[in-house]
C-alpha cells in the first residue's frame, strides 16, 4: 500500500493511461479522484473504479477550479496530481494546420496542464506532494512522417515546465517529474492501429519488441507518486520500449 492517506487528482482519468492509473493508485491504498470532459464516459469509469468524478473542461479555468475545489471539499488534501489529460491532432503537415487546430492542441496538451498545475500547488505547499506530467516521446524526439506539430511542441514544453517547476518548488517540498510514453495501446492510438500492418509497423518501432499498455506507464507514474522517488524531482523518463534511444 504505497499510497496509504494520500489523495490523488488525475486528469483524463475516463480511459487510457488515467484510467489505469486511477485503479493502480486505488489499489494501493490512495483516495483518488478522476476527471474529465465527457461527464458521461467519467461518470461511467468512476463507478467502475469506486472512485468520485468530477466533470469539467481543462480549457476553462473555472472548470477546473471547481474539480480541485470539489476534491478539496471531498478529501481535504491534494497530495499528487497527475497531468495526464490531452488529445491527438488530425495529422497534416504543419503548412496546412488551421491556427485554431493548433492552438486547441496548445490549450488542452499545455496550458490545460498549466491550469490544473496552478490551482492545486497553493494546496501542496504546507505539507509538500507530487505531480507527474504524462508527455510523450515526441516531446524528446522528432520522428519521420509524424505530422503532428502542435502535439510535439506541447508536449516538449511539458518536459522543460517539469524541470523548471520542480526548481521552482522544491523548496516546499513539491516533486514534478515526467513521463514520456511511446505507442501505447489507448483508444487515442486505436486509429492508427486498425490493421494487422500498422500494429507490425508500429511494433517494429520499439526495439523492446511490442508496445506499450496504459499499466506499463501507470506503474511508472505509481513510482514517482510514491515515497520510492522521494529524493528524485525533475526526471523525465522514457517508457516506451526503447524508442527514443534508438
Amino acid at each position: 500500500m504505497r499510497l496509504s492517506g494520500r489523495v490523488a487528482l488525475i486528469t483524463g482519468g475516463s480511459r487510457g493511461i488515467g484510467k489505469a492509473t486511477a485503479r493502480i493508485f486505488a489499489a494501493e491504498g490512495a483516495q483518488v479522484a478522476i476527471t474529465g470532459r465527457d461527464d458521461g464516459r467519467l461518470q461511467e469509469a468512476a463507478r467502475e473504479l469506486g472512485v468520485p468524478g468530477f466533470a469539467g473542461d481543462i480549457r476553462r479555468s473555472a472548470d477546473v477550479g471547481s474539480v480541485v475545489g470539489r476534491t478539496m471539499d471531498r478529501f481535504g488534501r491534494i497530495d499528487i496530481l497527475v497531468n495526464n489529460a490531452g488529445i491527438f491532432p488530425e495529422v497534416m503537415p504543419l503548412h496546412e494546420t488551421p491556427e485554431e487546430k493548433w492552438t486547441e492542441v496548445i490549450d488542452v496538451n499545455l496550458t490545460g496542464q498549466f491550469r490544473y498545475t496552478k490551482s492545486v500547488i497553493p494546496h501542496m505547499m504546507e505539507g509538500g506532494g507530487c505531480i507527474i506530467n504524462v508527455s510523450s516521446d515526441a516531446g524528446l524526439r522528432s520522428f519521420e512522417n509524424f505530422e503532428a506539430d502542435s502535439y510535439s511542441a506541447a508536449k516538449a514544453a511539458i518536459i522543460h515546465l517539469t524541470r523548471a517547476w520542480a526548481v521552482e518548488y522544491a523548496r516546499y517540498r513539491i516533486r514534478v517529474n515526467c513521463v514520456c510514453p511511446g505507442i501505447v495501446e489507448t483508444d487515442m492510438t486505436e486509429p492508427f492501429l486498425r490493421t494487422e500492418a500498422d500494429r507490425a509497423m508500429a511494433v517494429a518501432e520499439h526495439p523492446i519488441g511490442r508496445i506499450g499498455s496504459p499499466d506499463d506507464v501507470a506503474r511508472s507514474i505509481l513510482y514517482f507518486a510514491s515515497e520510492e522517488s522521494s529524493w528524485v524531482t525533475g526526471a523525465v523518463l522514457p517508457v516506451d520500449g526503447g524508442v527514443s534511444v534508438k
